[in-house]
Protein backbone atom coordinates (compact mmCIF):
# COMPACT_ATOMS: atom_id res chain seq x y z
CA UNK A 1 0.00 0.00 0.00
CA UNK A 2 1.37 3.40 -0.98
CA UNK A 3 2.05 5.79 1.90
CA UNK A 4 1.78 9.57 1.72
CA UNK A 5 2.64 12.26 4.26
CA UNK A 6 -0.12 14.68 5.24
CA UNK A 7 -0.71 17.08 8.11
CA UNK A 8 -4.46 16.44 8.09
CA UNK A 9 -4.58 13.90 10.96
CA UNK A 10 -2.67 16.35 13.19
CA UNK A 11 -5.00 19.19 12.19
CA UNK A 12 -8.02 17.08 13.16
CA UNK A 13 -6.55 16.56 16.61
CA UNK A 14 -5.54 20.20 17.03
CA UNK A 15 -9.07 21.33 16.17
CA UNK A 16 -10.47 19.38 19.13
CA UNK A 17 -7.72 20.76 21.37
CA UNK A 18 -8.37 24.32 20.20
CA UNK A 19 -12.10 23.81 20.68
CA UNK A 20 -11.53 22.87 24.30
CA UNK A 21 -9.42 25.98 24.88
CA UNK A 22 -11.97 28.30 23.26
CA UNK A 23 -14.78 26.72 25.29
CA UNK A 24 -12.89 27.52 28.50
CA UNK A 25 -12.16 31.08 27.38
CA UNK A 26 -15.86 31.62 26.53
CA UNK A 27 -17.18 30.11 29.74
CA UNK A 28 -19.18 33.17 30.81
CA UNK A 29 -21.01 33.37 27.47
CA UNK A 30 -23.02 30.12 27.07
CA UNK A 31 -24.10 30.70 23.47
CA UNK A 32 -20.56 31.47 22.30
CA UNK A 33 -19.18 28.57 24.36
CA UNK A 34 -21.49 26.07 22.70
CA UNK A 35 -20.89 27.64 19.30
CA UNK A 36 -17.18 26.89 19.70
CA UNK A 37 -18.01 23.27 20.52
CA UNK A 38 -20.15 23.02 17.41
CA UNK A 39 -17.52 24.70 15.18
CA UNK A 40 -14.81 22.37 16.50
CA UNK A 41 -16.99 19.28 15.95
CA UNK A 42 -17.95 20.30 12.40
CA UNK A 43 -14.37 21.21 11.51
CA UNK A 44 -12.92 17.98 12.88
CA UNK A 45 -15.46 15.92 10.96
CA UNK A 46 -14.77 17.94 7.81
CA UNK A 47 -11.01 17.33 8.03
CA UNK A 48 -11.49 13.61 8.67
CA UNK A 49 -14.07 13.32 5.88
CA UNK A 50 -11.62 15.02 3.49
CA UNK A 51 -9.27 12.04 3.94
CA UNK A 52 -11.90 9.52 2.82
CA UNK A 53 -11.05 9.70 -0.92
CA UNK A 54 -7.38 9.09 -0.11
CA UNK A 55 -8.01 6.09 2.16
CA UNK A 56 -11.02 4.53 0.44
CA UNK A 57 -9.85 1.53 -1.61
CA UNK A 58 -9.90 1.57 -5.39
CA UNK A 59 -11.88 1.99 -7.58
CA UNK A 60 -13.82 4.38 -5.32
CA UNK A 61 -10.72 6.02 -3.88
CA UNK A 62 -6.93 6.00 -4.02
CA UNK A 63 -6.44 3.22 -1.47
CA UNK A 64 -3.45 4.94 0.16
CA UNK A 65 -2.27 5.24 3.77
CA UNK A 66 -1.41 8.55 5.46
CA UNK A 67 1.59 8.70 7.79
CA UNK A 68 2.80 11.68 9.83
CA UNK A 69 5.88 11.19 12.06
CA UNK A 70 5.93 13.73 14.91
CA UNK A 71 8.95 12.87 17.07
CA UNK A 72 11.15 9.92 17.95
CA UNK A 73 11.65 8.55 21.47
CA UNK A 74 13.90 5.54 20.84
CA UNK A 75 14.81 3.47 17.79
CA UNK A 76 11.52 1.77 16.90
CA UNK A 77 9.54 3.96 19.35
CA UNK A 78 8.02 7.20 18.10
CA UNK A 79 4.93 9.36 18.26
CA UNK A 80 3.53 8.92 14.77
CA UNK A 81 0.08 9.39 13.31
CA UNK A 82 -1.34 6.97 10.76
CA UNK A 83 -4.61 6.94 8.88
CA UNK A 84 -5.69 3.70 7.24
CA UNK A 85 -9.00 1.99 6.56
CA UNK A 86 -9.29 0.68 10.12
CA UNK A 87 -8.59 4.17 11.52
CA UNK A 88 -11.25 5.76 9.36
CA UNK A 89 -14.05 3.49 10.56
CA UNK A 90 -13.62 4.73 14.11
CA UNK A 91 -12.61 8.33 13.34
CA UNK A 92 -15.47 9.08 10.94
CA UNK A 93 -18.08 7.64 13.33
CA UNK A 94 -16.66 9.35 16.44
CA UNK A 95 -16.29 12.78 14.81
CA UNK A 96 -19.77 12.69 13.26
CA UNK A 97 -21.41 11.62 16.52
CA UNK A 98 -19.63 14.46 18.31
CA UNK A 99 -21.68 16.88 16.19
CA UNK A 100 -24.93 15.24 17.32
CA UNK A 101 -23.69 15.10 20.92
CA UNK A 102 -22.94 18.86 20.97
CA UNK A 103 -26.54 19.67 19.98
CA UNK A 104 -27.96 17.11 22.38
CA UNK A 105 -25.79 18.23 25.30
CA UNK A 106 -26.91 21.82 24.91
CA UNK A 107 -30.56 20.82 25.32
CA UNK A 108 -29.86 18.40 28.15
CA UNK A 109 -27.54 20.55 30.23
CA UNK A 110 -29.63 23.68 29.86
CA UNK A 111 -32.89 21.82 30.35
CA UNK A 112 -31.73 20.53 33.72
CA UNK A 113 -29.75 23.71 34.51
CA UNK A 114 -26.65 21.67 35.19
CA UNK A 115 -23.66 23.33 36.83
CA UNK A 116 -20.09 23.49 35.46
CA UNK A 117 -21.20 23.40 31.83
CA UNK A 118 -17.94 25.01 30.68
CA UNK A 119 -15.85 22.26 32.25
CA UNK A 120 -18.24 19.70 30.81
CA UNK A 121 -17.91 20.97 27.23
CA UNK A 122 -14.13 21.42 27.49
CA UNK A 123 -13.60 17.86 28.77
CA UNK A 124 -15.97 16.55 26.11
CA UNK A 125 -13.74 18.07 23.42
CA UNK A 126 -10.59 16.71 25.07
CA UNK A 127 -12.13 13.24 25.17
CA UNK A 128 -12.67 13.38 21.40
CA UNK A 129 -9.09 14.61 21.00
CA UNK A 130 -7.91 11.47 22.79
CA UNK A 131 -10.32 9.11 21.01
CA UNK A 132 -9.38 10.27 17.51
CA UNK A 133 -5.73 10.21 18.59
CA UNK A 134 -6.16 6.51 19.37
CA UNK A 135 -7.73 5.99 15.96
CA UNK A 136 -4.83 7.76 14.23
CA UNK A 137 -2.00 6.03 16.13
CA UNK A 138 0.68 4.31 14.08
CA UNK A 139 2.16 2.29 16.93
CA UNK A 140 1.43 0.86 20.33
CA UNK A 141 3.30 3.63 22.15
CA UNK A 142 1.30 6.45 20.52
CA UNK A 143 -1.95 4.58 21.07
CA UNK A 144 -1.12 4.05 24.74
CA UNK A 145 -0.51 7.80 25.23
CA UNK A 146 -3.86 8.78 23.72
CA UNK A 147 -5.62 5.93 25.54
CA UNK A 148 -4.46 7.40 28.85
CA UNK A 149 -5.49 10.91 27.74
CA UNK A 150 -9.05 9.64 27.25
CA UNK A 151 -9.07 8.19 30.78
CA UNK A 152 -7.85 11.42 32.38
CA UNK A 153 -10.11 13.76 30.40
CA UNK A 154 -13.28 11.76 31.03
CA UNK A 155 -12.74 11.51 34.80
CA UNK A 156 -14.24 15.00 35.44
CA UNK A 157 -17.21 14.05 33.26
CA UNK A 158 -18.00 10.96 35.33
CA UNK A 159 -17.59 12.98 38.57
CA UNK A 160 -19.60 15.88 37.10
CA UNK A 161 -22.28 16.04 39.81
CA UNK A 162 -19.59 16.31 42.51
CA UNK A 163 -21.62 14.34 45.04
CA UNK A 164 -20.72 11.18 46.92
CA UNK A 165 -22.18 8.92 44.23
CA UNK A 166 -20.39 10.83 41.48
CA UNK A 167 -17.02 10.71 43.19
CA UNK A 168 -17.41 7.01 43.97
CA UNK A 169 -18.28 6.18 40.35
CA UNK A 170 -15.40 8.32 39.06
CA UNK A 171 -12.94 6.72 41.49
CA UNK A 172 -13.94 3.25 40.33
CA UNK A 173 -13.69 4.44 36.72
CA UNK A 174 -10.18 5.85 36.98
CA UNK A 175 -8.80 3.08 39.22
CA UNK A 176 -9.99 0.29 36.92
CA UNK A 177 -8.77 1.92 33.73
CA UNK A 178 -5.42 3.30 34.83
CA UNK A 179 -4.50 0.27 36.95
CA UNK A 180 -5.15 -2.21 34.15
CA UNK A 181 -3.41 -0.05 31.56
CA UNK A 182 -0.32 0.57 33.70
CA UNK A 183 -0.26 -2.87 35.28
CA UNK A 184 -0.86 -4.95 32.15
CA UNK A 185 -0.50 -2.99 28.90
CA UNK A 186 2.59 -0.97 29.87
CA UNK A 187 4.72 -4.00 30.90
CA UNK A 188 3.45 -5.91 27.84
CA UNK A 189 4.45 -3.01 25.62
CA UNK A 190 7.98 -2.98 27.06
CA UNK A 191 8.39 -6.73 26.54
CA UNK A 192 7.00 -6.53 23.01
CA UNK A 193 9.66 -3.92 22.25
CA UNK A 194 12.38 -6.14 23.76
CA UNK A 195 11.25 -9.11 21.65
CA UNK A 196 10.69 -7.30 18.35
CA UNK A 197 12.70 -4.06 18.53
CA UNK A 198 9.67 -2.06 17.42
CA UNK A 199 6.18 -1.04 18.50
CA UNK A 200 4.94 -0.08 15.02
CA UNK A 201 1.75 -1.72 13.80
CA UNK A 202 2.10 -4.17 10.93
CA UNK A 203 1.00 -3.15 7.43
CA UNK A 204 -1.70 -5.83 7.30
CA UNK A 205 -3.70 -8.04 9.65
CA UNK A 206 -1.98 -11.30 8.72
CA UNK A 207 1.69 -11.05 9.63
CA UNK A 208 1.80 -9.13 12.90
CA UNK A 209 5.17 -7.90 14.21
CA UNK A 210 6.45 -11.14 15.77
CA UNK A 211 8.86 -13.15 13.64
CA UNK A 212 8.46 -16.91 13.35
CA UNK A 213 11.70 -17.29 15.32
CA UNK A 214 10.33 -15.29 18.25
CA UNK A 215 7.08 -17.27 18.20
CA UNK A 216 8.94 -20.58 18.18
CA UNK A 217 11.36 -19.58 20.93
CA UNK A 218 9.02 -17.54 23.15
CA UNK A 219 5.54 -18.84 22.35
CA UNK A 220 4.41 -18.92 25.99
CA UNK A 221 5.64 -15.38 26.60
CA UNK A 222 3.92 -14.07 23.46
CA UNK A 223 0.70 -15.72 24.65
CA UNK A 224 1.07 -14.03 28.04
CA UNK A 225 1.60 -10.66 26.34
CA UNK A 226 -1.54 -11.21 24.31
CA UNK A 227 -3.56 -11.92 27.48
CA UNK A 228 -2.14 -8.77 29.12
CA UNK A 229 -3.28 -6.66 26.17
CA UNK A 230 -6.72 -8.30 26.02
CA UNK A 231 -7.39 -7.60 29.70
CA UNK A 232 -5.31 -4.44 30.03
CA UNK A 233 -7.41 -2.36 27.64
CA UNK A 234 -10.23 -2.52 30.20
CA UNK A 235 -12.28 0.11 28.37
CA UNK A 236 -13.37 -2.85 26.22
CA UNK A 237 -15.65 -3.95 29.08
CA UNK A 238 -14.57 -7.59 29.10
CA UNK A 239 -15.35 -9.32 32.40
CA UNK A 240 -13.97 -9.31 35.08
CA UNK A 241 -12.71 -5.74 34.41
CA UNK A 242 -16.11 -4.37 33.40
CA UNK A 243 -17.46 -2.98 36.65
CA UNK A 244 -16.27 0.57 35.97
CA UNK A 245 -18.80 0.84 33.17
CA UNK A 246 -22.07 0.46 35.16
CA UNK A 247 -20.46 2.54 37.93
CA UNK A 248 -19.93 5.42 35.50
CA UNK A 249 -23.69 5.68 34.98
CA UNK A 250 -23.87 8.35 37.70
CA UNK A 251 -22.66 10.81 35.05
CA UNK A 252 -25.09 12.99 33.04
CA UNK A 253 -26.68 11.18 30.10
CA UNK A 254 -24.60 12.94 27.40
CA UNK A 255 -21.53 11.60 29.21
CA UNK A 256 -23.06 8.13 29.29
CA UNK A 257 -23.62 8.40 25.54
CA UNK A 258 -20.00 9.51 25.10
CA UNK A 259 -18.73 6.67 27.30
CA UNK A 260 -20.86 3.91 25.80
CA UNK A 261 -21.09 4.82 22.14
CA UNK A 262 -18.36 7.18 21.02
CA UNK A 263 -15.16 7.70 22.93
CA UNK A 264 -14.37 5.49 25.88
CA UNK A 265 -15.63 1.99 25.16
CA UNK A 266 -14.88 2.29 21.46
CA UNK A 267 -11.34 3.34 22.37
CA UNK A 268 -11.18 0.11 24.38
CA UNK A 269 -12.38 -2.27 21.68
CA UNK A 270 -10.54 -0.39 18.94
CA UNK A 271 -7.27 -0.66 20.89
CA UNK A 272 -7.92 -4.33 21.64
CA UNK A 273 -8.71 -5.28 18.06
CA UNK A 274 -5.91 -3.09 16.66
CA UNK A 275 -3.44 -5.01 18.83
CA UNK A 276 -5.01 -8.38 17.96
CA UNK A 277 -4.80 -7.72 14.23
CA UNK A 278 -1.78 -5.42 13.79
CA UNK A 279 0.57 -6.46 16.62
CA UNK A 280 -0.12 -10.17 16.89
CA UNK A 281 -1.84 -10.73 13.55
CA UNK A 282 -4.00 -13.56 12.28
CA UNK A 283 -1.03 -15.84 11.52
CA UNK A 284 0.46 -15.52 15.01
CA UNK A 285 -2.91 -16.02 16.68
CA UNK A 286 -3.49 -19.13 14.60
CA UNK A 287 0.00 -20.45 15.33
CA UNK A 288 -0.48 -20.02 19.08
CA UNK A 289 -4.16 -21.12 19.02
CA UNK A 290 -5.35 -17.86 20.60
CA UNK A 291 -8.48 -17.26 18.51
CA UNK A 292 -11.06 -19.73 19.79
CA UNK A 293 -10.10 -19.44 23.50
CA UNK A 294 -10.56 -15.67 23.14
CA UNK A 295 -13.91 -16.11 21.39
CA UNK A 296 -15.26 -18.39 24.12
CA UNK A 297 -13.77 -16.21 26.86
CA UNK A 298 -15.60 -13.08 25.67
CA UNK A 299 -18.73 -15.16 25.02
CA UNK A 300 -19.08 -15.43 28.79
CA UNK A 301 -19.24 -11.63 28.94
CA UNK A 302 -21.82 -11.54 26.14
CA UNK A 303 -24.17 -13.93 27.95
CA UNK A 304 -23.58 -12.93 31.58
CA UNK A 305 -23.92 -9.18 30.95
CA UNK A 306 -27.18 -9.85 29.09
CA UNK A 307 -28.52 -11.89 32.01
CA UNK A 308 -27.63 -9.07 34.42
CA UNK A 309 -29.29 -6.53 32.11
CA UNK A 310 -32.54 -8.48 32.41
CA UNK A 311 -32.56 -7.81 36.15
CA UNK A 312 -32.11 -4.02 35.93
CA UNK A 313 -35.10 -1.72 36.24
CA UNK A 314 -33.06 1.47 35.92
CA UNK A 315 -32.94 2.21 32.18
CA UNK A 316 -29.36 3.50 32.10
CA UNK A 317 -28.16 0.51 34.13
CA UNK A 318 -29.82 -1.86 31.68
CA UNK A 319 -28.21 -0.02 28.78
CA UNK A 320 -24.84 -0.14 30.56
CA UNK A 321 -24.87 -3.92 30.83
CA UNK A 322 -26.09 -4.10 27.25
CA UNK A 323 -22.95 -2.20 26.28
CA UNK A 324 -20.76 -4.64 28.23
CA UNK A 325 -22.35 -7.46 26.25
CA UNK A 326 -22.32 -5.78 22.84
CA UNK A 327 -18.66 -4.74 22.98
CA UNK A 328 -17.60 -8.36 23.20
CA UNK A 329 -19.30 -9.05 19.86
CA UNK A 330 -16.52 -6.96 18.29
CA UNK A 331 -13.74 -8.93 19.96
CA UNK A 332 -15.51 -12.24 19.30
CA UNK A 333 -15.78 -11.52 15.58
CA UNK A 334 -12.08 -10.71 15.30
CA UNK A 335 -11.17 -13.75 17.43
CA UNK A 336 -12.91 -16.07 14.96
CA UNK A 337 -9.97 -15.27 12.62
CA UNK A 338 -12.09 -15.85 9.53
CA UNK A 339 -12.52 -13.02 7.01
CA UNK A 340 -16.29 -12.91 7.52
CA UNK A 341 -16.02 -13.02 11.30
CA UNK A 342 -13.43 -10.24 11.37
CA UNK A 343 -15.63 -8.14 9.09
CA UNK A 344 -18.59 -8.66 11.42
CA UNK A 345 -16.57 -7.62 14.45
CA UNK A 346 -15.12 -4.51 12.83
CA UNK A 347 -18.37 -3.24 11.32
CA UNK A 348 -20.00 -3.49 14.76
CA UNK A 349 -17.75 -0.62 15.88
CA UNK A 350 -19.90 1.65 13.71
CA UNK A 351 -23.21 -0.19 13.99
CA UNK A 352 -23.14 -0.29 17.77
CA UNK A 353 -22.08 3.35 18.03
CA UNK A 354 -25.09 4.78 16.19
CA UNK A 355 -27.60 2.48 17.87
CA UNK A 356 -26.24 2.80 21.40
CA UNK A 357 -25.94 6.58 21.30
CA UNK A 358 -29.59 6.65 20.18
CA UNK A 359 -30.60 4.59 23.22
CA UNK A 360 -28.76 6.83 25.67
CA UNK A 361 -30.05 9.97 23.97
CA UNK A 362 -33.54 8.56 24.44
CA UNK A 363 -32.90 7.80 28.11
CA UNK A 364 -31.78 11.39 28.62
CA UNK A 365 -34.77 12.81 26.75
CA UNK A 366 -37.12 10.72 28.90
CA UNK A 367 -35.44 12.00 32.07
CA UNK A 368 -35.54 15.65 30.99
CA UNK A 369 -39.23 15.39 30.02
CA UNK A 370 -40.46 13.24 32.92
CA UNK A 371 -37.65 12.86 35.51
CA UNK A 372 -38.23 9.11 35.32
CA UNK A 373 -35.30 6.70 35.37
CA UNK A 374 -36.91 3.29 35.90
CA UNK A 375 -38.50 1.15 33.20
CA UNK A 376 -41.35 0.21 35.54
CA UNK A 377 -42.39 3.89 35.61
CA UNK A 378 -42.55 4.29 31.82
CA UNK A 379 -45.77 2.43 31.02
CA UNK A 380 -47.78 4.47 28.53
CA UNK A 381 -45.10 7.14 28.03
CA UNK A 382 -44.71 6.19 24.36
CA UNK A 383 -48.04 7.84 23.58
CA UNK A 384 -46.82 11.11 25.14
CA UNK A 385 -43.32 10.91 23.63
CA UNK A 386 -43.80 9.03 20.33
CA UNK A 387 -40.64 10.24 18.57
CA UNK A 388 -38.35 9.39 21.46
CA UNK A 389 -39.76 5.92 21.97
CA UNK A 390 -39.92 5.22 18.23
CA UNK A 391 -36.19 5.99 18.04
CA UNK A 392 -35.66 3.76 21.08
CA UNK A 393 -37.54 0.94 19.35
CA UNK A 394 -35.43 1.28 16.18
CA UNK A 395 -32.16 1.25 18.13
CA UNK A 396 -33.39 -1.71 20.18
CA UNK A 397 -34.03 -3.68 17.00
CA UNK A 398 -30.46 -2.93 15.96
CA UNK A 399 -29.09 -4.23 19.27
CA UNK A 400 -31.21 -7.36 18.86
CA UNK A 401 -29.96 -7.82 15.29
CA UNK A 402 -33.28 -7.55 13.48
CA UNK A 403 -33.47 -6.38 9.86
CA UNK A 404 -33.36 -3.81 8.39
CA UNK A 405 -31.39 -2.02 11.13
CA UNK A 406 -27.59 -1.89 11.37
CA UNK A 407 -27.20 -4.61 14.00
CA UNK A 408 -28.57 -7.18 11.58
CA UNK A 409 -25.50 -6.71 9.38
CA UNK A 410 -23.28 -7.44 12.38
CA UNK A 411 -25.16 -10.58 13.35
CA UNK A 412 -25.23 -11.84 9.77
CA UNK A 413 -21.46 -11.59 9.41
CA UNK A 414 -20.79 -13.02 12.86
CA UNK A 415 -23.06 -16.01 12.27
CA UNK A 416 -21.42 -16.69 8.92
CA UNK A 417 -18.00 -16.21 10.49
CA UNK A 418 -18.83 -18.82 13.13
CA UNK A 419 -19.95 -21.25 10.41
CA UNK A 420 -16.77 -20.59 8.40
CA UNK A 421 -14.73 -21.38 11.51
CA UNK A 422 -16.75 -24.55 12.11
CA UNK A 423 -17.74 -23.31 15.57
CA UNK A 424 -21.29 -24.42 16.25
CA UNK A 425 -20.78 -23.51 19.91
CA UNK A 426 -20.26 -19.85 18.96
CA UNK A 427 -23.32 -20.07 16.71
CA UNK A 428 -25.44 -21.24 19.67
CA UNK A 429 -24.01 -18.46 21.86
CA UNK A 430 -24.89 -15.81 19.27
CA UNK A 431 -28.45 -17.12 18.96
CA UNK A 432 -28.84 -17.33 22.75
CA UNK A 433 -27.57 -13.78 23.18
CA UNK A 434 -30.05 -12.57 20.57
CA UNK A 435 -32.91 -14.05 22.60
CA UNK A 436 -31.53 -12.34 25.71
CA UNK A 437 -31.37 -9.05 23.77
CA UNK A 438 -35.05 -9.43 22.99
CA UNK A 439 -35.71 -10.18 26.66
CA UNK A 440 -34.29 -6.93 27.98
CA UNK A 441 -35.11 -4.52 25.14
CA UNK A 442 -38.60 -5.53 23.98
CA UNK A 443 -40.34 -4.90 27.35
CA UNK A 444 -39.23 -1.25 27.34
CA UNK A 445 -40.92 -0.47 24.03
CA UNK A 446 -43.94 -2.65 24.82
CA UNK A 447 -44.55 -0.91 28.16
CA UNK A 448 -44.12 2.52 26.61
CA UNK A 449 -46.65 2.05 23.81
CA UNK A 450 -49.04 -0.56 25.16
CA UNK A 451 -48.72 -0.33 28.95
CA UNK A 452 -51.11 1.57 31.18
CA UNK A 453 -49.82 4.45 33.31
CA UNK A 454 -49.39 3.60 37.02
CA UNK A 455 -52.55 3.93 39.10
CA UNK A 456 -53.40 7.52 39.83
CA UNK A 457 -50.85 8.97 37.39
CA UNK A 458 -51.95 11.00 34.39
CA UNK A 459 -49.48 12.09 31.71
CA UNK A 460 -51.33 15.27 30.79
CA UNK A 461 -48.39 17.68 31.05
CA UNK A 462 -45.76 15.43 29.52
CA UNK A 463 -44.44 16.08 26.03
CA UNK A 464 -41.29 15.48 24.03
CA UNK A 465 -37.97 16.85 25.26
CA UNK A 466 -36.57 19.99 23.54
CA UNK A 467 -35.88 19.76 19.81
CA UNK A 468 -32.14 20.07 20.45
CA UNK A 469 -32.42 16.63 22.04
CA UNK A 470 -35.09 14.96 19.89
CA UNK A 471 -33.55 15.89 16.53
CA UNK A 472 -30.12 14.32 17.25
CA UNK A 473 -31.65 11.11 18.55
CA UNK A 474 -33.90 10.83 15.52
CA UNK A 475 -30.96 11.44 13.17
CA UNK A 476 -28.91 8.72 14.90
CA UNK A 477 -31.86 6.31 14.71
CA UNK A 478 -32.42 7.01 11.00
CA UNK A 479 -28.73 6.48 10.25
CA UNK A 480 -28.94 3.12 12.02
CA UNK A 481 -31.59 2.11 9.51
CA UNK A 482 -29.73 3.58 6.53
CA UNK A 483 -26.47 1.73 7.27
CA UNK A 484 -28.52 -1.42 7.89
CA UNK A 485 -30.04 -1.21 4.40
CA UNK A 486 -26.97 0.25 2.67
CA UNK A 487 -23.88 -0.93 4.59
CA UNK A 488 -21.61 -0.70 1.55
CA UNK A 489 -19.90 2.59 2.47
CA UNK A 490 -18.58 1.27 5.79
CA UNK A 491 -18.02 -2.21 4.37
CA UNK A 492 -15.60 -0.74 1.79
CA UNK A 493 -13.29 0.22 4.65
CA UNK A 494 -13.92 -3.05 6.50
CA UNK A 495 -13.08 -5.18 3.47
CA UNK A 496 -9.92 -3.11 2.90
CA UNK A 497 -8.81 -4.11 6.42
CA UNK A 498 -9.42 -7.81 5.85
CA UNK A 499 -8.05 -7.85 2.28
Amino acid sequence: METIVSIKPLLALLVALAGSVMVMLSGKKPNIREAWSFVAAITMFGIIASMIPTILPAPLGLGKKILLPLFKILPGVSVTLRVDAFSMIFAVVASFLWILAVFYSAGYMRGLQEHAQTRFNACFALALFGAVGVAFSDNLFTMYLFYEIVSICTYPLVAHHQDEEGYEGAKKYIVYLTTTAKGLVLPAMILIYVLTGSLDFADNIHTGIFSSGVIDAHGLLVTALYVCCLLGFAKNGVMPFHNWLPGAMVAPTPVSALLHAVAVVKVGVFSTTRVMLYVFGVDTMNALHLGMPTAYFVSFTILMASVIALSKDNLKARLAYSTVSQLSYIILGVALLTPTGIEGGIIHIANHAFSKITLFFCAGAIYVATHKKNISEMSGLGRAMPFTFAAFAIASLSMIGAPPVAGFVTKWYLLNGALDAGQLGILVILLASTLLNVGYFAPVTFKAFFGKPPAGEVYTGIKEAPLTMVVPLMIAAIISVVIGIYPDFIMNFVKAVVR
